[in-house]
């Protein structure tokens, strides 16, 4: 476990076993508008094969999450991130994505993104621009 950053108010590690998957599960289904159909197996498994990280207030519990999928050389993508309701206002989303990209394993690699339908003032705050010619992504979507 690494410990990435911590305050009075809030801490972020990438201990997998602190993460509380019900938590997750729930938001990603309930609050999300990107995983609303996610089974808990899957939240299981996407976790087993990602980067993770979580946010915890000082007395315990899960406040935030990022997942990031990478080969920790050239690609990496940030997805699943979130922040419970009752403690947005905090900083702790923008700390996650601090703590992504000033990682020392993730902070050179060349190609790092992500897929935001409304936070995009946060993400460029780091960097994150929005992509030049659309037209050269390209997915294969399976429901």
């Amino acid at each position: 476990m690494t410990v990435l950053f911590q305050s009075d108010l809030f801490s972020i590690n990438d201990d997998p076993q602190l993460l509380d998957l019900a938590t997750i599960h729930q938001f990603l289904v309930e609050d999300s508008y990107w995983a609303q159909n996610r089974t808990m197996e899957q939240v299981i498994q996407s976790i087993k094969h990602s980067y993770c990280l979580g946010a915890y207030l000082p007395a315990g519990g899960l406040v935030g999450f990022a997942r990031i999928v990478t080969d920790w050389t050239t690609f990496a993508w940030i997805c699943d991130v979130f922040v419970l309701k009752q403690t947005r206002g905090l900083g702790i989303g923008k700390q996650l994505v601090a703590c992504i990209v000033e990682h020392p394993d993730l902070k050179n690699i060349r190609r790092l993104m992500l897929a935001t339908r409304d936070a995009h003032l946060l993400y460029q705050q780091f960097g994150f621009v929005i992509e030049d010619n659309p037209n050269s992504i390209m997915k294969r979507f399976n429901p």
